[in-house]
């Protein structure tokens, strides 16, 4: 097949280095989709005109595409009356270009590997561009311009870029759809029927999840000092501590019991955080470890426990005020370079939008799709904290509830599960009373006898399951929630 003649690769004024492409495949693909407009719904969804590097290309693929959109026939002849005075097609010979184009047309089954191609040199050409800017700005010494301010820049056209360049799956058949369902069962099946996600190390939350699934987003929610960050932290620690890495039913290697944690903690420090984890497994109150308060079993027990995490994989970012773009390339970078298997975000509203919201609700909003859409793109449960709005400390009956979400009712629509923590003892605790009430006292003091060491979860919202309240153990010195010992289950292997 004869090369058609067209624009010449490198520009005038460019470098001499000419940037990746591939005319004759753009030439060939804009032939097929002239010849055949159903080529253009097999390569709609992979490029876009800015994916040529032809701009007469470009030109003629955008004249074409609109075409099409409206149920009109884009062909050479009927691209001709719009395109007459184009200049650079002029330049290539106008309608007959139109015609050798069409003359040069592949078979419509290889349509999308071209469209790969093309779309692979565009991807190309950006990151160079993206690298020169980068070297340029670099280069350029500004006290205004810091370099982890440039870092933090290039990380972000680089997550556009990665956005921009997602290949739409499209439809699936019913049979692959079903393989994967049936792969899920299976493996809920193989540990004994009890889950079919990870295992949050808590045996009646688990019941009533099933574990946490890949792709779902998750929000606990809950007042000031309910303990969600102190529920999230011995999740995460449960996960990480049961991390058994083997081969999976894909052939890949990856979690097999357990999984790595990413951790966003937005409002504590790593160190915070720490102190926390390693109150919960030397069983030293946290306060303690903080002042340092330790007598020497102690200080060996803790020194014991934190030599004991050291191969635990939880990898903390405390980075304050993070951008969800920043979050989600982050959180890619760690999946790529230690593996990935649960992200937790503490908390959702610390987090900050692409700055293009002015109105909070929408930046909500954003950040709470931005989250959904990290657990689907890299296959992860995402567990987010999220605040509640005082209301509830308005109401009689304090448990919380679906309206109480704060600032924004996309968190509830994006969330595939959401679950408040809860404590009545803090509550019952504000309303003790006066010393000479002898027998409001003795109540009090019942009531809080019943309450005291004692949590709920309320699942208030479940995409996939039952909804309901899960009863659970809640040590204030140590953070620590655990599967809560019922009265009949004494002396069982659940007393711990």
């Amino acid at each position: 097949m004869n090369k058609i003649s067209t624009i010449p690769a490198t520009p005038d004024g460019a470098d001499t280095d000419p940037l990746p492409h591939n005319i004759e495949a753009e030439q060939q693909l804009l032939g097929a989709i002239l010849t055949n407009n159903d080529v253009f719904d097999a390569v709609a969804s992979i490029i876009t005109r800015d994916h040529f590097y032809d701009p007469v290309h470009a030109d003629i693929f955008e004249v074409a595409t609109a075409r099409i959109a409206a149920n009109a026939l884009a062909s050479p002849v009927t691209l001709k009356s719009f395109l007459e005075d184009h200049a650079g097609l002029k330049e290539l010979g106008g309608a007959a270009y139109l015609v050798r184009l069409a003359g040069s047309a592949i078979s419509s089954y290889a349509a999308r590997d071209y469209a790969r191609m093309i779309y692979d040199m565009s991807i190309r050409r950006q990151l160079i561009d993206l690298g020169r800017n980068i070297a340029a700005k670099a280069a350029k010494v500004e006290v205004t311009s810091e370099p982890k301010d440039q870092i933090s820049e290039a990380e972000q056209h680089l997550y556009k870029l990665a956005e921009a360049g997602q290949v739409n799956q499209g439809f699936q058949t019913f049979l692959s759809a079903v393989t994967d369902a049936v792969n899920v069962a299976n493996a809920a099946y193989k540990r004994d029927g009890q889950l079919a996600g990870v295992s949050t190390g808590l045996v009646d939350l688990d019941k009533k999840l099933g574990g946490l699934h890949r792709s779902d987003l998750l929000i606990l929610a809950g007042r000031p000092s309910m303990g969600k960050t102190s529920l999230a932290t011995n999740i995460a620690f449960n996960i990480a501590k049961a991390f058994r890495a083997g081969p999976l039913p894909n052939g890949k290697e990856g979690a097999v019991e357990g999984g790595v944690v990413g951790f966003y903690s937005l409002e504590m420090s790593a160190e915070q955080l720490a102190a926390r984890i390693l109150s919960e497994a030397s069983e030293i109150p946290s306060d303690q470890i903080r002042r340092g308060d330790m007598n020497e079993s102690e200080f060996r027990r803790f020194v014991d426990a934190a030599k004991s995490l050291e191969s635990c994989p939880i990898f903390i970012d405390d980075t304050p005020a993070l951008a969800i773009s920043q979050l989600a390339a982050r959180a890619r970078r760690l999946k790529r370079e230690h593996g990935l298997d649960v992200l937790v975000v503490d908390y959702l509203q610390l987090v900050k939008g692409t700055g293009r919201n002015e109105n909070r609700v929408n930046e909500i909003s954003e950040i709470s799709q931005g989250l959904k859409a990290i657990a689907k793109e890299l296959d992860i449960p995402v567990l987010a904290l999220s605040q509640l709005s005082r209301q509830v400390e308005n109401r009689e009956d304090k448990r919380p509830q679906l309206s109480d979400l704060r600032e924004s009712g996309s968190i509830e629509q994006d969330a595939d599960v959401v679950m408040f923590v809860f404590r009545e003892e803090y509550y019952k605790e504000r309303e003790k009373p006066g010393e000479h009430e002898l027998e409001k006292m003795a109540t009090w003091q019942q009531e809080m006898e019943h309450l005291h060491g004692k949590a709920e979860v309320i699942i208030g919202k479940q995409r996939h399951g039952p909804i309901g309240a899960v009863d659970l153990s809640f040590e204030g010195k140590f953070t620590r929630f655990g599967n809560l010992v019922q009265p009949w289950q004494k002396g069982s292997d659940r007393e711990f």
